[in-house]
C-alpha cells in the first residue's frame, strides 16, 4: 500500500467516525429532550453526551491532521 493510499484510508475512517458521532450526539440529545433514558438516569445520559462530544472533537482534530498531512505529500 502506498503512502497516499494509507492517507486516503485514514481520511475515510476519520470522517466515518465523525459522521457516526454526529448521529449518536443527535440521538442522545433527542433522548434527553424526550426523557427516553432506557434504564439509565438522565445524569448518566448527559455524561454519555459529553463523552460523545469530546470524542467528536478528538476525531475532528485527527481529521485535520490527516488533511494537513495530505497537503504536504
Amino acid at each position: 500500500m502506498t503512502q497516499l493510499q494509507t492517507i486516503d484510508r485514514a481520511h475515510d475512517k476519520a470522517f466515518a467516525q465523525i459522521h457516526h458521532l454526529h448521529l449518536n450526539i443527535s440521538k442522545t440529545k433527542e433522548d434527553i429532550k424526550l426523557g427516553r433514558f432506557g434504564g439509565l438516569t438522565e445524569e448518566q445520559l448527559e455524561l454519555i453526551l459529553e463523552s460523545e462530544q469530546r470524542e467528536l472533537k478528538t476525531w475532528q482534530f485527527i481529521a485535520e491532521l490527516i488533511e494537513k498531512s495530505n497537503k504536504n505529500e
